[in-house]
């Protein structure tokens, strides 16, 4: 099967509170209407919103303290 036509997963995982300093979901990273939305995104949406979700993931682990 092609990955154009492949749907992607759900990136939930079950951690389902919004963080009010940034809007995103703490387990996910999505924002409230990329949770409200996965459902009716069409396949094209929902890798636009992964990749959205990448590099959240990116800089957030570039914010991240190193250890000494």
């Amino acid at each position: 099967m092609s990955t154009a036509t492949t749907e992607p997963a759900s990136p939930c995982v079950n951690v389902c509170r919004i963080d009010p300093a940034t809007g995103l979901c703490l387990g996910c990273l999505r924002t409230l209407a990329e949770v409200a939305g996965w459902r009716d995104f069409s396949a094209a949406e929902k890798r636009a919103a992964l990749a959205r979700i990448e590099a959240r993931q990116e800089l957030s682990e570039g914010n991240r303290p190193t250890s000494a």
